[in-house]
């Protein structure tokens, strides 16, 4: 009834507030889960004892029994004494990412996120704490504001890509130029703390060749995660507005051929 009600009063405050208390309603719960099974443990010390003492003889079994639980439980002290997230961090463990919404004593749930799309698919993952002992956790918080996206166009052979790419450059960078400002801010940002060169905040086209020799421009941009499938396509109408132009252009020449 105490968690329930100190819970409850903490939503309402949130709510009112317009604030993410998800972090302090997860750590509130795990208190007092620890409180109650100290005093439980406290009521019946004498008790335990006594049973531990009867079934000494079924020890090995039952930590065989329940080994998996044991590790979960290990699993959240080491989540608790390294933090390598937090309440409201985008993560990633063994192909599956989502943002973390609770962490209890046997495991986390995350609201899946899908990395292609950027966007929440609606479905809830919970993965056991042993799990994020024994898999890599890929902490993509700096991916919930601003991301690094790539794309590649492939088209056929028949126009140079090299007499419309400079075209699609200067256009790019106008797709990027209302967050040019932010965008470079926080790129600085993410590099001081991680003390690695990323890509951007400048666009960046490459030309190259398919297995089968179509031609490919694979396009990089620093820009707002909400915001980057809707940039990708206003990109790639730009890329077919020169692409159909330039090739009009060359289709009296390819007709005379």
């Amino acid at each position: 009834m105490v968690k329930y009600s100190l819970v409850s009063l903490v939503r309402a405050r949130a709510k009112k507030k317009r604030q993410d208390k998800r972090y302090l309603i997860s750590n509130i719960k795990n208190l007092l889960n620890f409180i109650l099974i100290m005093l439980l443990l406290g009521f019946w010390i004498n008790e335990i004892q006594n049973f531990a003492l009867s079934i000494a003889a079924f020890a090995v079994a039952i930590v065989l029994a329940t080994r998996e639980f044991i590790q979960c439980i290990i699993g959240f002290f080491y989540l608790m004494s390294t933090r390598p997230f937090r309440i409201g961090d985008w993560i990633q463990v063994d192909g599956f990412a989502g943002e973390v919404s609770a962490t209890d004593w046997i495991k986390s749930t995350l609201l899946e996120v899908d990395l292609h799309r950027y966007q929440y698919t609606g479905k809830t993952l919970y993965i056991p704490n042993n799990k994020l002992i024994t898999s890599p956790i890929k902490n993509l918080n700096f991916l919930k504001r601003y991301v690094t996206h790539e794309f590649t166009i492939t088209r056929d052979e028949d126009v140079n890509p090299f007499a419309i790419i400079e075209t699609l450059t200067e256009r790019t960078k106008a797709q990027c130029a209302d967050f040019y400002d932010v965008a470079t801010r926080y790129n600085q940002i993410i590099e001081r703390r991680l003390d690695v060169k990323i890509a951007g905040p400048e666009p960046l086209l490459e030309v190259s060749t398919s297995e089968i020799g179509h031609t490919q421009i694979r396009v990089t941009i620093f820009c707002p995660t909400d915001r980057a499938i809707e940039i990708e396509q206003k990109i790639m109408s730009e890329f077919m507005d020169l692409w159909f132009a330039e090739y009009q252009k060359i289709k009296p020449e390819n007709n005379a051929r």
